[in-house]
């Protein structure tokens, strides 16, 4: 019981510690995992299109055909 108290304590105050910090210290942390995020994800779009691709094309085409009466 005592570990987690002592654990607590230190997410305590490693919040305040963060919570008052400059506003460039803060955001400085934030740039790679966004990076990370933004690359993941175009990396994941590329994985689906390649394997979807045609399908999604094709619905995508079956779709204007239908609205527009094509």
């Amino acid at each position: 019981m005592k570990t987690a108290r002592q654990l607590n304590e230190r997410i305590l105050r490693a919040m305040v510690v963060r919570t008052h910090l400059p506003a460039e210290d803060r955001e400085r942390g934030d740039v790679p995992g966004w990076v990370l995020i933004t690359i993941m994800t175009a990396g994941l779009v590329t994985a689906l299109w390649k394997f979807a691709g045609p399908a999604l094309t094709g619905m995508f085409s079956t779709a204007i055909h239908s609205v527009t009466g094509g």
